[in-house]
């Protein structure tokens, strides 16, 4: 069971790929994934599934490393802050998105690092520890971050009210995280045998979420799909040059670069779509980019992790 699980993680783009394949010939097949529960977003619960997962593998010496590296973690999080919210405003601006697309990008921009940074820093054989302290710490600050930037973007133009959607992060990120990192601290014999399914876990609902934002969005993805991948594209490619650049100038070694790159090119994209759907019902577009990016982003990444193996010499 346990090799099934590891191929899973191992091949996760693929199990994306693949709900991304059900979706379009199937739409309706994944519709339950758009609806609610008891009055919750299914997606917020698929989410904080995922976040509680990331929870359990985390531990209180991943936050004491602010302390440890904190020109690193500095740098990691401030160009996560900073560097990739810039980048979707100004790609959103630069091909006139219409509304819904310009908040989809944006959230995509916002939102802290995605817990895929760490297995595709893994596989890119980059410095783990840091990416999964810089993951930990852009996703503890997102509460206050995140509505932040996306109201000074944004908030002059489409209005939603910034206090909820903190109050939305604390539900769907800290709460999880909080119980999973607790659990953590009471069993850790018991969560070290969880690491090995519930990466491959997260894979899966991380798919279903995309399956279900792609099938209930099928025709306008369809009517505007190379604008939007396009866009996509050149968002994870300029985070990507720009970790480089940032890494390279602030003096770090190849494999601190590496995981810089990685951390600020991928993003909780799962948390961009859900915010989408939760703050901007009207705007159901607004959920596109985040699912597309999510794809992007592992699938992209994965190539590049085996390239960054092959042919840049990380360790020097």
């Amino acid at each position: 069971m346990k090799r099934v699980f590891k191929l899973v993680e191992k091949y996760f783009f693929i199990i994306i790929l693949i709900a991304v394949f059900i979706a379009v010939t199937i739409p309706n097949s994944f519709n339950w994934v758009m609806e609610e529960f008891m009055g919750v977003n299914i997606i917020n619960i698929l989410l904080g599934i995922i976040l509680f997962g990331m929870g359990t593998t985390l531990k209180i010496e991943h936050f004491v490393n602010v302390f440890k590296r904190p020109k690193e973690i500095l740098i990691g999080v401030s160009a996560q802050y900073l560097i990739m919210p810039l980048i979707a405003f100004a790609i959103a601006s630069l091909f006139h998105l219409n509304e819904a697309l310009t908040v989809g990008l944006v959230l995509v921009g916002t939102v802290p690092g995605g817990t895929a940074s760490d297995v595709i820093t893994f596989l890119a054989k980059g410095d783990l520890a840091l990416s999964v302290s810089l993951t930990a710490v852009s996703t503890v600050i997102s509460p206050i971050l995140t509505p932040v930037i996306t109201l000074i973007l944004i908030g002059n133009t489409i209005a939603f009210n910034p206090v909820d959607m903190f109050i939305s992060i604390v539900q769907i990120v800290i709460i999880p995280i909080a119980l999973g990192l607790f659990l953590n601290y009471k069993f850790p014999d018991f969560c070290e045998e969880l690491k090995n399914y519930l990466p491959a876990l997260s894979s899966v609902v991380i798919a279903i979420i995309v399956a279900g934002v792609i099938g209930a969005n099928k025709e306008a993805i369809i009517s505007s799909s190379l604008v939007i991948i396009a866009v996509i594209i050149l968002q994870y490619f300029t985070a990507m040059a720009l970790g480089f650049i940032i890494g390279y100038l602030s003096g770090m070694k190849r494999k601190q670069m590496v995981t810089i790159a990685i951390e600020l090119a991928f993003q909780n994209s799962g948390l961009s779509t859900s915010l989408a759907k939760t703050h901007f019902p009207a705007l159901t577009l607004a959920t596109v980019p985040g699912a597309l990016y999510s794809v992007w982003q592992n699938f992209a990444g994965s190539i590049l992790a085996y390239l960054f193996t092959k042919y840049y010499n990380i360790e020097e």
